[in-house]
């Protein structure tokens, strides 16, 4: 995601990258830099969250949980931002929040931006997946109260994805996300069902799959990152499930949605707490593989 972001603002501008993995933040500066045409597309790293709210005019964050999320903005925000410069792009900082964390996190966040008067703040979750993120054609939900707010996210997220969405006022970005990513947690464990089934059947695995992406049980997860090997090219079953996205966070996704219907009258989700049980079991014997590892545990005789 950074390296398209590097790639299309422009050139004048700076990147100021920070990550807690201080390893991998420095090889991608490294490899970027070496490789950069122009000294001016060089790409910074920061010591904190801090020095990159007090710094930049646009501030773009995507964290695994809402602790984490809390966090980094509690210490963004830990005294009053210095203004910003009068040959900023922007009189005030933009604050876009692309993790899929509650939406209840979210508008207490946005509350204490607008509260201090740090800048705006929108919540914009993406999906798409790391093939997406490294495509450049991720999709981002945006929640937003302000359209010229909506507006000016929508320009920066562009450089990152092909398509924005502005979903509602703030905390609808997220609303919408956890919707979507029920239905990929439970369409998951169905196509993982299907093709153990079918190939335990004593059906060709590419076939199945031809089958399905070709009729009514055609989905993301069975078409983009089905979980057999060589049904999808380049999904992760391909490479023993490693990349790809998370069985934890798959897990932990499915949880904020579950949890986010109890709150919200007539929203009831009748398989969210048996699939809830699948990724717990799957996450303790295949932790950091790709959700659709699944499969794997259905394979080898895993059950509820």
């Amino acid at each position: 995601m950074a390296k398209n972001l590097r790639a299309k603002i422009p050139k004048e501008d700076t990147l100021l990258v920070c990550d807690s993995n201080a390893d991998v933040t420095a090889r991608f500066v490294r490899e970027h830099n070496s490789a950069a045409e122009s000294k001016e597309l060089e790409v910074k790293v920061s010591k904190d969250p801090r020095e990159v709210a007090e710094k930049c005019t646009t501030i773009l964050t995507a964290l695994p949980e809402p602790s984490h999320v809390n966090g980094v903005f509690s210490t963004m925000l830990s005294s009053t931002l210095p203004s910003l410069p009068k040959s900023a792009s922007h009189s005030s900082r933009l604050f876009i929040d692309t993790s899929t964390i509650d939406p209840a996190t979210s508008r207490s966040i946005a509350s204490s931006i607008h509260s201090s008067s740090a800048g705006h703040f929108v919540d914009a979750p993406m999906s798409g997946g790391t093939t997406g993120a490294s495509k450049a054609s991720l999709t981002f939900m945006v929640g937003s109260n302000s359209p010229d707010t909506y507006h000016r996210a929508r320009s920066a997220l562009l450089h990152l994805g092909a398509r924005v969405l502005h979903m509602g006022p703030q905390g609808a970005g997220l609303a919408a996300k956890l919707a979507n990513n029920y239905i990929l947690a439970i369409s998951n464990i169905a196509v993982c069902e299907a093709m153990n089934l079918g190939i335990k059947s004593g059906l060709d695995a590419k076939k199945l799959g031809e089958l399905v992406n070709s009729s009514t049980g055609r989905c993301w997860a069975s078409e983009v990152n089905n979980p057999v090997e060589g049904v999808s090219e380049g999904a992760p079953a391909g490479r023993g499930y490693e990349g790809g996205f998370g069985v934890g966070l798959m897990r932990k996704d499915l949880r904020l949605a579950v949890e986010a219907a109890q709150g919200v009258e007539g929203a009831t989700l009748v398989l969210g707490g048996m699939a809830q049980k699948v990724y717990e079991q799957v996450e303790g014997k295949e932790s950091g593989k790709d959700f659709s590892v699944v499969y794997k545990w259905l394979k080898e005789g895993g059950a509820i």
